[in-house]
């Protein structure tokens, strides 16, 4: 993937609304302490809940997703309370196809599986990366974004090369590819861990790390809004794909995501909802290519 970053330009409307739909969901749970101490990527319950069918789901009424609600501009609290972003208007085309109505369960990093195998949802939307230990505890249907690892830091004090980190303090979200990333590849970095992407952002603006890693997607849109900072690398380890999941097992709502997928592909609709959630806040600074996966496949 290949982001042109252009200078910073002025902060456009959008980016203001961002930036205020970012602040409301800080302001939801409390912060949560840092942890140095290791974790795996994804948690998962003892037992598995037996998965709901599509005529349950049908006659239910409702289609239940997992998403953030801190992940700016994927996956957020917009200004007026409402779930907005780039996963939620996929999730409201699936709800709607399906003739049902939506009902939202915001997730930490770290319980994406664990909903899914305690049945508390249907479905896992929350900027969820592909990897091969995620796919040992649920079933990933085709992707529909490309993602790779990036690093946010402040401008007078810019990281540009991983090297750069040694000895020094690096802000995560636990249960991400960059706590995976970082603990496997780079060892001599100190993890400071977060439970939430607001808290972890937080303890960025106050000082507490040297820099944040996570998806470049997200960096690239956080530093358009937050004067002083810089994503001084773009690109950082495997260029990975992000897909929905469901409980491992679940075939028949996953061959009905992957046909949606597929449908969704020929009417170009997540061209049409890059323009709708992202285009506002990166501009011209990331083409759409770099990110959107239509129709399941990856160029």
């Amino acid at each position: 993937m290949k982001f042109n970053i252009k200078p910073l330009k002025a902060v456009i409307a959008a980016s203001a609304a961002l930036i205020m739909g970012a602040s409301l969901a800080a302001c939801g749970p409390s912060a949560a302490s840092p942890s140095d101490a290791s974790s795996s990527s994804d948690t998962t319950t003892s037992s598995t809940a037996k998965a709901r069918t599509l005529n349950e789901i049908k006659k239910s009424g409702v289609l239940k997703v997992a998403v953030f609600s801190d992940k700016a501009p994927f996956g957020y609290i917009d200004k007026d309370g409402k779930n907005a972003g780039y996963d939620i208007v996929f999730a409201e085309r699936l709800a709607k196809d399906l003739g049902v109505k939506v009902k939202y369960t915001s997730v930490d990093p770290a319980a994406r599986v664990d909903v899914l195998t305690s049945n508390k949802v249907d479905i896992t939307l929350a900027n969820f990366t592909v990897t091969d230990e995620r796919k040992e505890k649920v079933d990933f249907a085709k992707p529909y974004m490309k993602v790779s690892l990036g690093v946010v830091s402040p401008e007078n004090a810019e990281i540009t090369d991983v090297s750069q980190l040694k000895g020094k303090t690096l802000i995560i979200a636990k249960g991400t590819t960059a706590e995976s990333y970082f603990e496997k590849n780079q060892p001599d970095v100190k993890l400071q861990k977060y439970d939430q992407y607001a808290d972890a952002y937080n303890a960025l603006l106050d000082g507490r790390g040297d820099a944040f890693s996570t998806d470049n997607t997200e960096v690239l849109a956080w530093a358009k809004s937050n004067k002083g900072f810089k994503v001084g690398i773009t690109k950082l380890g495997d260029e990975d794909t992000i897909a929905p999941a469901v409980q491992k097992g679940n075939k028949e709502l996953l061959n009905w995501i992957n046909d949606e997928i597929d449908k969704l592909g020929k009417e170009n609709f997540f061209h049409k909802d890059y323009e709708k959630t992202l285009e506002p806040v990166y501009g011209d600074d990331v083409s759409p290519d770099d990110i959107v996966v239509e129709g399941g496949k990856v160029d």
